[in-house]
Formats: C-alpha cells, sequence, structure tokens
C-alpha cells in the first residue's frame, strides 16, 4: 500500500468522526496493531521539536514552575530530549538556569567565566559558592580580553593566603598550554591527551580568549559517551526556555540568546491571539537564528496564523493537562487527539513541527499523540514528583509526595507575574484573580531518568505494535479505533485487586 493512501486512511478516519460531531481524546482512541518485523529494540524515536532544534527522543518537559528548572532540561537533554525553563522566575535567575544546563557537559565553552588577575582567591570562592558553580577552574583575562594564566583548583586548594590574587597563583600563559583558533573536539582531545592537561584555552592572534574545552567533558562526546545525549553543534547539551510576551519576552530574549538558550517558546492559555503573534514577529526579526515556538493553540487554522508569523514550531493543547481546569471554567477547547490530528494536518509540508502540550498520563497516550501528527509531547505530571522536579518531598497519609500546580492555579497567579500573564490577568488585582488550574500533590516517584525509561519503552513498544520503525512511519501508517467507555475499562488493568503497582503503570485515580 502506498503511503498516501495510508495517509488517507487515517484523515478518513478522522473526517469520518467530525461528521459525527465528535472531538476526541487520549481515553477515546487505539491504534490498530499490523504485521511487524521490527522489534522495539530496533525502533528509531528521533524527532523535532522545532525546524532547526532536533530530538533523540520526543520528549519535552513542561515550562512549569513546579516541573523544570536546569535539573529536570538535564534530565531530559541526557536522554535524548529537551527541557523548557519556566519563566516564573527573575529573568537574571531563568538566564542562570540556562546556563547550568549549558555549562553541564562542557565541550566548547564559547564563553567562558574568567576572573581577573586582582581578584583575590577570597573573592573567588564567594563567588563559586554564590553562583552554585561545580567548577573550580578559570582563564584569568585583562580588560582587553587577553589570557593572561589559568589558574586551577590545586591554585586555589594549595593558595596559603585567601588574600592572595588570581594573577600570583595562576599559571601564566607562557607556561600554558593553549590552541589557536577555532579546533575540533577531536584535535582538542589529542592535545590535552599529550599534554596531560584538564582545560585547554582557545586563543586568536592577539592572544584573547575565545572560547576553552574540559577535558572530561570532551573525552565523554569523543569516545561516543551516551548515544542518548541531545547535543548542540559544540558538544554542549540543548536546552529551551519560556517567555510572554510584550516587553518582558524581548527582555528575557536578548539575555537567554546571549547564554546560548537554543529554542525560545512562547508560552500562553491562547497563542492565537494579537500580543502572541506581534511578539512572534518582532523576535523572528531580531533573532533569526533561533527556533521560536508558540502556543497554545487547538485549532487547524490558529495553527496556521502562528507559522504565518513565523512559528518554527507550534505547541498544541489548551486544557487538556490534570491540574488545567481552563475547559470548565471557560467552556472552551477542542480534545487533545482531535486537537493535534488538526493542526498537524494543517501544517503539512510547511516544515514547523507540533508539540502536544498536555493530557498524557501514560506512555500509550505519547505514542496516540505521535501518531495523530505530533512530532513531540509534552510532559508536566508524569515528571511531576521525581527528584529533579523542584519542591521538596513531604510526607501526606504517610505516604512521600511532592507539591504540583498548574501555573493558572491562584497560589502560582498570586506568585508570579508571569503566571498572571500566561492567562491574560496580568492587570488583575490579587484578589480579583480567576483560576484556571489547581493545586495537589502527587506522589513521590524518584528519578526523572525511571520515567523517562519507561515512557521510551511504551513509545518502542507501541511503534513496534504498528509495524513502523520510526515515527515519521508510525504517522504514515496510523489507523485508529474509536472505543466505548467499555473498551477503556478493558484496556485498564480490571476485575482484580491489584497488590503491587507496575514502574509504569500507577493506576486509575
Amino acid at each position: 500500500m502506498l503511503k498516501q493512501d495510508l495517509v488517507l486512511k487515517k484523515d478518513k478516519f478522522f473526517e469520518k468522526i467530525e461528521t459525527l460531531g465528535l472531538a476526541l481524546s487520549y481515553g477515546d482512541v487505539r491504534l490498530r496493531t499490523s504485521h511487524s518485523e521490527i522489534a522495539p529494540s530496533q525502533v528509531k524515536l528521533s524527532s523535532r521539536f522545532s525546524r532547526r532544534v532536533p530530538l533523540k527522543a520526543p520528549l519535552i518537559s513542561a515550562p512549569m514552575d513546579m516541573i523544570t528548572e536546569h535539573k529536570m532540561a538535564i534530565a531530559l537533554a541526557v536522554s535524548g530530549g529537551l527541557g523548557i525553563i519556566h519563566r516564573a522566575l527573575k529573568p537574571e535567575d531563568q538566564v542562570k538556569e540556562v546556563s547550568r544546563v549549558k555549562f553541564y557537559l562542557n565541550g566548547l565553552i564559547e564563553k567562558p567565566i574568567c576572573v581577573s588577575p586582582k581578584d583575590t582567591i577570597a573573592g573567588v570562592l564567594k563567588m563559586i559558592k554564590e553562583k552554585n558553580y561545580s567548577f573550580r577552574s578559570f582563564p584569568v583575562i585583562d580588560v582587553k580580553g587577553k589570557l593572561l594564566g589559568l589558574m586551577s583548583s590545586n591554585d586555589i586548594e594549595f593558595c596559603p593566603d585567601n588574600n592572595y590574587r588570581a594573577g600570583r597563583v595562576m599559571t601564566k600563559t607562557k607556561d600554558a598550554v593553549t590552541a589557536k583558533g577555532a579546533i575540533s573536539f577531536k584535535q582538542a582531545y589529542d592535545i590535552m591527551r599529550k599534554n596531560k592537561k584538564k582545560i585547554l584555552p582557545l586563543i586568536d592572534k592577539q592572544n584573547k580568549l575565545v572560547g576553552m574545552y574540559v577535558y572530561s567533558d570532551v573525552k565523554r562526546i569523543v569516545s561516543g559517551g551516551s548515544p542518548w545525549l541531545n547535543i548542540d553543534a559544540n558538544g554542549n547539551l540543548r536546552v529551551g526556555a519560556a517567555i510572554g510576551v510584550g516587553e518582558d519576552a524581548y527582555e528575557r530574549a536578548g539575555m537567554l540568546a546571549e547564554r546560548g538558550v537554543d529554542v525560545l517558546v512562547i508560552d500562553t492559555a491562547h497563542g492565537d491571539s494579537k500580543a502572541v503573534l506581534e511578539t512572534l514577529k518582532q523576535l523572528k526579526k531580531d533573532y533569526p537564528e533561533i527556533d521560536i515556538v508558540a502556543g497554545n493553540v487547538s485549532e487547524a487554522e490558529s495553527a496556521k496564523r502562528l507559522v504565518q508569523a513565523g512559528a518554527d514550531g507550534v505547541k498544541v493543547g489548551q486544557g487538556p493537562g490534570s491540574i488545567c481546569t481552563t475547559r470548565v471554567v471557560a467552556g472552551i477547547g477542542c480534545p487533545q487527539v482531535t486537537a493535534i490530528y488538526n493542526c498537524a494536518r494543517a501544517l503539512r509540508g510547511s516544515g514547523v513541527s507540533i508539540c502536544a502540550d498536555g493530557g498524557i498520563e501514560y506512555s500509550g497516550d505519547a505514542t496516540v499523540a505521535l501518531a495523530a501528527g505530533a512530532d513531540s509531547v509534552m510532559l508536566g505530571q508524569m515528571l511531576a514528583g521525581t527528584n529533579e522536579a523542584p519542591g521538596e518531598v513531604f510526607m501526606r497519609n504517610d505516604l512521600p509526595v511532592k507539591k504540583y500546580r498548574g501555573m493558572g492555579s491562584l497560589a502560582a497567579m498570586q506568585e508570579s507575574q508571569a503566571a498572571k500573564e500566561r492567562y491574560g490577568q496580568k492587570y488583575s488585582g490579587q484578589d480579583k484573580l480567576v483560576p484556571e488550574g489547581v493545586e495537589a500533590v502527587v506522589p513521590y516517584k524518584g528519578a526523572a531518568a525511571n520515567i523517562i525509561f519507561q515512557t521510551l519503552g511504551g513509545l518502542r513498544s507501541g511503534l513496534s505494535y504498528t509495524g513502523a520503525a520510526d515515527i515519521k512511519e508510525l504517522q504514515a501508517k496510523a489507523d485508529f479505533y474509536y472505543i466505548s467507555s467499555a473498551g477503556l475499562s478493558e484496556s485498564h488493568p480490571h476485575g482484580i485487586i491489584m497488590e503491587k503497582e507496575a514502574p509504569n503503570y500507577l493506576g486509575r485515580i
């Protein structure tokens, strides 16, 4: 059967559903199985978040204050996905979170953290503590950016007096190993191995510092490290950041671009609005080299308008999240599977990707979202309660839990101007807020890596059952069943008293 015929098969299913006046969500559908010659281990899960931001795994962490800061973004990127740092932070704090992700591997550090020869050891130690740096080696430069020397962790540790200045304890440039201009990871690796150096500064013809390599990270990259690392051209982890609209968005975008963010996400409850479209157009003019994903929308025409305004990716989902009340408070929204399909079909051939945001409870939901046309799925509740999610573990009814809340919840909007703005309530007083989300607790789940592993495992199984070797083939072959409530009940464990929960199934609430 031709690929075109297979796509039309999916189209005919949704056209039939539309003629019935229905819109579907994850609990309404299941994928048809097909002859398969693909084992789960053979399935390829590479995809895209936006035009120029690839993924080795189609999982994105939601830009929520109880989900994604640097720890979660690192966990996603080392597993092939992408984390989006939330914007309920001061701009400078959001930039710091992005920096922590970008510096986690330290392949090529384009803008190393430097010290002045006049800085004291005490001052450098204070900076390390305040900035929470995990490293203790610094290039020493003058006011013109010329490399004067290197101060290592040994120089700091064995310094007899913390009032000594960096210029006194550093290894001078003439005694250090440096490299001229741009060199590859392999060249840097070879130079550092030959000279037994852990730091390799890069300098230009005027001896100005233009970059730096760190041996441990270069070794990891050269030797292959984890094949799942989602890294940029410089060998650093990829990371995204959420912004809003208007002046705050322009300020954040400038600071984030300077720090090397891979993608900006205009994160609002209603992406098809004048403010979003105007902000998107301006940002594409100002930063043409940075991909911008915009949302959220749930209608085909809305997705088209975002693309016409310059979006490199579209975030689909209005109200499907487990802690979102938008649909019942405002009475709007399209059930998520239909929303994904309609937006994806409208953007076919445009080169713009779709991220399905919200409503994913099980790994099978992610398979359905990708089959309906999404290129990636955004996770909130599934990642809530993990070690990497912000917040402390505490006890509730003798069980360990962590807090989880919607960015439209009353508490989130009271604490964050960005949360108010996201829901169009920027100028509302504290006693005049209309929440579109709730506050909750979720069970403590341990390491996010375990959740990611199980979700990707479920995805591989889903593609294997349909006979698809990759996501594009899944989208081409996908055919759906519309199931009844009895079919949904039959899909879950039933007629039993579950004695022990599986690592990928926490039961139904």
